[in-house]
């Protein structure tokens, strides 16, 4: 079954830059949407964006501008740059695939910390 490892995350101060990897266990991105989702202290978990197996991303509003979603499917990867990091942005963050019904795929795994002082 396939594993998913997210990882990159840290502290950083309000303006500072993290870049997040999801590694997964096979060759998934090329052919599923990826996600990226994220959990903050006593709110829902929430979708950040997603990247189609033909590229093109979505984000939503609240990071636009600032969160870039790529991937390399040579390396099973999926990458999350975070820019511009205000102290809202701080949560748990997962990666998984998404199927068009809108559920994910696989199982979550233990999510990376993202810390955004102010």
């Amino acid at each position: 079954q396939v594993q998913l490892v997210e990882s990159g995350g840290g502290l950083a101060q309000a303006g500072g830059s993290l870049r997040l990897s999801c590694a997964a266990s096979g060759s998934i991105f090329n052919i599923n949407t990826g996600a990226w989702y994220r959990q903050a202290p006593g709110r829902q978990r929430e979708l950040v964006g997603s990247i189609a197996p033909g590229g093109s991303t979505n984000l939503i509003d609240s990071v636009k501008g600032r969160f870039t979603i790529s991937r390399d499917n040579a390396k099973n990867t999926m990458y999350l740059r975070m820019n511009s990091l205000k102290p809202e942005d701080t949560a748990v963050y997962y990666c998984n695939a998404i199927l068009p019904w809108g559920t994910v795929r696989y199982g979550w795994g233990q999510g990376t910390q993202v810390t955004v002082s102010s």
